[in-house]
């Protein structure tokens, strides 16, 4: 698992345009975020772009024109957002679409696999539990810790 500058300047946007919509309905511009933000103004519209086919953002063209949350703050989860700016949250080495540019062998005895599993699992579940709302308000949920016995 790893993720990008992407994932990291599109949650700032996010958050920005979160606490912002509380104030003004009105749509913010690429230009408003990347001085806001010290961010190129080309790279925020590309990840504006990809936020849009996501359908977590929406854009209103014209004089009055932006971005807008296509939803509540409280709607838009952490891990759909990783997804629309990463792709999947976490690839399992061991999946066969992966696998099959790796030679392992230790394939049919791999006592690791369900290890990267449940590590998948524990992550979609938490990222999946972390609203923009959430992050916008800096209330992340608690985590739970498991000691292996």
């Amino acid at each position: 698992m790893r993720f990008t500058t992407k994932t990291e300047y599109g949650l700032v946007c996010l958050i920005y345009m979160a606490r912002h919509s509380e104030l003004k309905f009105d749509p913010i511009t690429i230009k408003e975020l990347a001085a806001a933000e010290r961010y190129s103004p080309a790279y925020t519209e590309k990840i504006l772009q990809s936020l849009r086919a996501a359908k977590i953002v929406s854009s209103q063209h014209g004089n009055q024109g932006g971005y807008i949350l296509s939803r509540s703050p409280s709607e838009i989860n952490l891990k759909e957002v990783i997804e629309a700016l990463e792709g999947d949250t976490f690839e399992i080495f061991c999946e066969p679409d992966i696998r099959k540019e790796i030679t392992c062998t230790h394939f049919p005895l791999c006592n690791i696999k369900p290890v990267w599993q449940k590590t998948k699992e524990l992550l979609d579940n938490f990222y999946s539990s972390v609203t923009l709302e959430m992050l916008a308000k800096n209330e992340l949920p608690e985590v739970s810790h498991t000691t292996a016995k």
